[in-house]
């Protein structure tokens, strides 16, 4: 696996990694605009094919993990993790000293592996996911430190 940064001209294949690993995924053109704002980067990791990818960002001292993506088949492999941990450095280089993310407080997968890079609970976010006809479901809010933490 390899990673590298994603390019304007990714947001097509960004946005079918997206929807094969969620539901209700953005589109070629949330990619476009979201990769075009200001200190925005993004990561796929690929082998024979994409395996996933991470978009962020880092201003003023502080980074979002805005989503990460990896569709059924290359889960469990490490890509979620390696992604996360190059972007958090990158986030880092960037001058962030903090990082947050939202996850839906179902996904006990995506926690661990938060929580296993050093994030920390920070918040809840009422009914912030759509989950069309089943309703809103919670976002947990998570914190990292990059400051101290030596990823």
């Amino acid at each position: 696996m390899k990673l590298r940064v994603a390019e304007p001209e990714d947001a097509p294949l960004l946005a079918k990694l997206h929807a094969q690993a969620f539901e209700r995924p953005w589109d070629t053109a949330a990619f476009v605009r979201l990769m075009a704002g200001s200190g925005a980067f993004g990561l796929l990791a690929e082998a024979e094919a994409p395996l996933g990818l991470v978009l962020c960002r880092a201003l003023a001292g502080e980074a979002e993990i805005l989503t990460v993506a990896v569709p059924p088949p290359a889960r469990r492999r490490g890509v979620a993790k390696a992604l996360m941990t190059a972007a958090l450095g990158l986030a880092r280089e960037s001058g962030a000293q903090a990082a947050f993310l939202e996850v839906d407080v179902d996904n006990a997968a995506a926690i661990g592996l938060y929580e296993g890079l050093g994030f920390e609970r920070a918040g809840l976010r009422k009914a912030y996911y759509d989950r069309g006809a089943a309703g809103r479901a919670d976002a947990l809010v998570m914190r990292l430190d990059l400051g101290t933490q030596g990823h």
